[in-house]
C-alpha cells in the first residue's frame, strides 16, 4: 500500500474565545501553500484511490483543497481515526481493511502524523521525525500484521513541494 500522508496547511491562531480548537480553519496563507502542494501533486504523479481527513476544519479544508486540484472529491471521507487524540492502532486497523495496492492519502496532525511516520518504518515512536504544516510524506506499508510496517520512499517540506511544480 502507498501511504500519502499531508499534515493540513497553516491555521489561525488558537484563542480561548475562538471556541473550540476544532473550528479553526485555513489562514489565507496556509490556504495558498495548500494550492501549491496540490498542483504539485500532478507533477509527482501521485493517483489516490482514497482521501481520507481528519474531521477537524484545518484538514477537511486541506483536503478538499487537494481533492479538487486532483478531481478526486467523490473518493474523499471523513475519518475520526486522523483526529489529534486518536489512536494510531484504530488508523491501522482501517488502513488495513483497504486494498493492499491501494495508494491513499491522508490528512491529518502533528505529532500524531510523524508518530504514525515513525512507527511504520522504526517499529516504534522513537525516531524524530519533523512533518511541517503542509509537509509531505509517502510511506510504502509492507504488512499491518504482525505489527504495521513499511518503507518510508521519501519526505517533503513545502518548500521543497513548490519547488517541484
Amino acid at each position: 500500500m502507498e501511504l500519502v500522508i499531508l499534515r493540513h496547511g497553516k491555521a489561525g491562531i488558537r484563542s480561548p474565545s475562538m471556541g473550540e480548537d476544532f473550528e479553526r480553519g485555513l489562514t489565507t496563507s496556509g490556504r495558498k501553500d495548500i494550492e501549491d502542494v496540490a498542483n504539485s501533486t500532478n507533477v509527482l504523479k501521485l493517483v489516490f484511490d482514497k482521501i481520507a481527513t481528519s474531521p477537524l476544519i484545518r484538514a477537511r479544508e486541506t483536503a478538499e483543497i487537494v481533492a479538487k486540484a486532483l478531481k478526486k472529491q467523490n473518493v474523499l471521507e471523513v475519518w475520526d481515526e486522523l483526529k489529534p487524540e486518536a489512536g494510531t492502532a484504530d488508523l491501522y486497523r482501517r488502513l488495513s481493511e483497504l486494498k493492499v495496492d491501494s495508494s491513499i492519502l491522508i490528512v491529518g496532525h502533528e505529532p500524531c502524523l510523524s508518530g504514525v511516520i515513525s512507527d511504520l518504518i522504526s517499529g516504534g515512536k522513537n525516531s524524530r521525525i519533523l512533518l511541517e504544516k503542509g509537509g509531505m510524506a509517502k510511506v510504502i506499508i509492507d504488512s499491518f500484521a504482525p505489527k504495521p510496517s513499511g518503507e518510508l520512499a521519501w519526505l517533503l517540506t513545502p518548500r521543497q513541494i513548490k519547488r517541484i511544480s
